[in-house]
């Protein structure tokens, strides 16, 4: 499979199960934030370093999609990227696999989009700090 994006891995957590056995929903957005969270540390920096230039990115929107579910034990790749950089905001899509070895192949369980402002510490909408700006567009998808 051709990679579009940051991949880690998670296995799935009893913990992150509801009573059907299945991973409770609003989980999927925790590991959006996981994924994003790697993402950054390997691609720009932590999210630590982005609050020390006086920011933080919360999310303003988000959405997920379900395609199949994910239990308990699952092995699950999270991929992550960037896909719109502005002035004082970025949007970052997830595609979330389960990894079935046996078949030789991944399934998609969901996918989405957060929307992140950058907020100073006084809640107030601020540029994205320059110095973060060459990094992330640099991740940006390359258009033909």
């Amino acid at each position: 499979m051709e990679e579009s994006g940051f991949r880690c891995r998670y296995r799935v957590l009893y913990g992150d199960t509801d009573a059907a056995a299945v991973v409770y929903n609003a989980n999927y957005l925790r590991f959006f934030e996981i994924g994003r969270t790697e993402f950054m540390r390997e691609k720009v920096c932590s999210y630590r370093e982005i609050e020390k230039l006086g920011i933080i990115l919360p999310v303003t929107e988000c959405h997920v999609r379900y395609k199949a579910f994910a239990r308990y034990d699952d092995l699950l790749i999270f991929e992550t990227s960037l896909v719109e950089l502005k002035k004082v905001s970025c949007k970052f899509a997830y595609k979330i696999f389960r990894e079935n070895k046996e078949q030789g192949r991944e399934q998609l369980v969901a996918k989405g989009w957060t929307i992140h402002a950058s907020v100073n510490k006084q809640d107030k909408l601020t540029p994205i700090p320059a110095a973060l700006i060459p990094a992330l567009q640099n991740l940006l998808p390359q258009t033909p």
